[in-house]
């Protein structure tokens, strides 16, 4: 497995043909984008499986689509399999490789297949016979189910955003149209993102490849300026609007979590006439497809979508992508990101944060290794202008094209009786209601996030371990990357340990940390708050086999006291305590009648006995 650093600067020195030249001519193909400099000239003249490690939107469907076009001859069988994430994904390869033929030499047949669409278009398209398929896995294996789609032929086998094929469940129909393919075959596999299904794909199917991969700040789009806008989640609908207002040329993606986030905000957006549609799973497919293609052709600026139903849209001239709700995983921010600056041309990423959503945008913010700026969403006077000057904008078009002529005698009739302000004001009134006043915008309340504290931090490790302050900071710092300096305050006991860190570093520790158990826990979590009914300073409460045991060294560190159900709390709460020296041991059961009353004193509500101390 290597990677390869070749830098090419035209696609002439690629290795393509006249025609191939001419086509990306045409389609106002440049100069190559890393992905195809690296990956076209490996696939025109190389024999090895590619793994390509790059972002959406950074021209993989032409690194592979190009040489496809170059090295295929029309067969009428296929030669070729795409598999794709999305209909809409396959859609677009599919339309991408065709645009790459001329029209001077014998085309390529390419027939994409994807669930949602007639079996009789389909089986039309491949009784005719298909040189290169684009398909969901679906929808592929349900055709080599029926025998309509044969792969015994398959030269080259291509998995487009593989990570996204992955987290939609597709592995085992991935595995399965492998096994229908022939062992001889050329495997390139595209993904955004690493994750270790991948690499066991790839271990499992490709034996030695080669590895392209553009480095994570290209995969972060640097041609993107990545802000975040703290605010309460009753103002994010008002804090959209002003973004959209702001820029005069908007013409952007908003991500929404839910389906009824996507209808609540492409509704409230027509309700002031702002033109938005909105996309989510329970969107049928002939109306996926007038969606899109409005916002292809511009008819419609603003593009409302969850995670899901965006998935494998490839729209260019994207200026905005706004998480109005932030993502659930790094994974999904960066697919976000990657909509907008692309093909050299600069975007912007606008990220609404609530107080509780902070913890996971720092942790975005650290693995993805980029630098979000907070920003401060735009005031009323900052709005009024830019509405001001579009609208003077707009006027001055109309003056200048000539396009007013025809209402010259309205315009005298009115201003018969007033003044010409008077009756500019008036229309201004009854078109724009109070959109150019003061009084029109809502108030948004000021959000301050407190970043500066620190978090103490409860680790399952201790002295038994083979733990000492020394080695647990350097566990902690290879781990993460946080510098040993920021973690302060380690005290490491004989079972477990605590330290304290910055807000941030927190976050990123527990985050690293999440997957990783020990005796059933997480390794590492929040310590509880010695004010909040949890553990005291120094102190350790946990649960054993559900039946809530209880153990902590008093403050003064002469007593340890422990107490604790047993077989499930039926016969009491067992009370032991001794001295840490192993001196005199006492202990005795609580009865649950005398549990109950001890309960009504201290204000818990009352139990019976099987749920006192479930």
């Amino acid at each position: 497995m290597t990677t390869t650093d070749q830098k090419v600067l035209s696609f002439s020195e690629l290795g393509l043909s006249k025609e191939m030249l001419a086509s990306l001519k045409n389609k106002g193909f440049e100069t190559p984008s890393p992905i195809q400099e690296q990956v076209i000239p490996l696939l025109m003249t190389g024999d090895k499986n590619i793994i390509g490690q790059a972002a959406t939107g950074t021209g993989k469907t032409a690194a592979f689509g190009i040489p496809l076009i170059e090295r295929l001859t029309p067969a009428k069988r296929p030669q070729a399999i795409i598999l794709t994430p999305t209909r809409e994904l396959a859609i677009q390869v599919a339309e991408e490789i065709n645009s790459f033929q001329s029209d001077t030499k014998e085309k390529l047949s390419i027939v994409s297949i994807y669930g949602g669409q007639s079996y009789d278009i389909q089986l039309r398209a491949l009784k005719k016979g298909a040189d290169i398929i684009v398909g969901t896995p679906g929808r592929v294996i349900d055709h080599l189910n029926r025998r309509t789609l044969k792969l015994d032929a398959i030269e080259y086998m291509i998995l487009d955003e593989a990570d996204e094929m992955l987290n939609m469940g597709f592995i085992d129909d991935i595995e399965e149209i492998f096994k229908q393919t022939p062992e001889q075959k050329k495997v390139l596999l595209f993904s955004a993102t690493m994750p270790n299904g991948i690499l066991k794909v790839a271990k499992k199917y490709m034996g030695d490849y080669q590895l392209v991969s553009v480095k994570t700040a290209q995969m972060t789009t640097t041609q993107t300026t990545q802000i975040y806008f703290e605010v309460r989640e009753g103002d994010k609908f008002e804090a959209l609007c002003r973004i959209i207002d702001i820029e005069p040329d908007f013409y952007g993606i908003v991500f929404c979590k839910t389906k009824l986030d996507c209808d609540f905000v492409t509704t409230k957006l027509n309700e002031r006439w702002y033109q938005a549609q909105g996309l989510h799973g329970d969107v049928q497919q002939k109306q996926r497809e007038r969606i899109l293609k409005s916002f292809k052709d511009k008819n419609v600026k603003i593009l409302v979508a969850t995670d899901v139903a965006a998935r494998g849209i490839d729209v260019n001239d994207i200026t905005h992508v706004i998480n109005y709700s932030l993502p659930q995983d790094t994974e999904s921010y960066i697919h976000r990101v990657g909509r907008t600056g692309r093909a050299g041309k600069t975007g912007k990423a606008i990220t609404f944060v609530t107080p509780a959503e902070y913890k996971r945008m720092v942790i975005i913010q650290r693995v993805t290794k980029t630098d979000i700026q907070k920003g401060a969403i735009p005031g009323t006077e900052e709005i009024m202008s830019a509405r001001r000057i579009k609208l003077r904008s707009d006027i001055d078009a109309v003056l200048a094209g000539k396009k007013y002529e025809q209402y010259n005698d309205v315009a005298d009739f009115l201003l018969e009786n007033n003044s010409p302000q008077e009756v500019v004001s008036a229309l201004l009134k009854l078109n724009y209601q109070d959109g150019l006043t003061p009084d029109s915008f809502k108030k948004i309340n000021e959000v301050s996030i407190d970043t500066t504290g620190t978090s103490r931090l409860f680790i399952a490790l201790g002295r038994k371990d083979g733990h000492d302050p020394r080695s647990l900071v350097t566990l902690i710092q290879t781990e993460t990357d946080i510098p040993a300096r920021l973690i302060d305050d380690v005290r490491v006991m004989e079972d477990f340990s605590f330290v304290t860190v910055p807000f941030a570093e927190a976050e990123v520790i527990l985050h690293v940390f999440s997957k990783q158990k020990s005796n059933g826990r997480s390794l590492v979590s929040k310590a509880k708050d010695k004010n909040s009914g949890g553990s005291r300073s120094g102190g350790y409460r946990g649960s054993r086999e559900g039946g809530e045991r209880r153990s902590y060294w008093s403050r003064e560190g002469g007593e340890r006291r422990s107490y604790g159900s047993r077989e499930g709390g039926d016969r009491g709460d067992r009370r032991s305590y001794g001295n840490r020296d192993g001196g005199e041991r006492k202990s005795y059961w609580r009865s649950p009648e005398s549990q109950a009353r001890r309960d009504e004193r201290r204000g818990y509500p009352s139990k019976g006995k099987s749920e006192r101390r479930r």
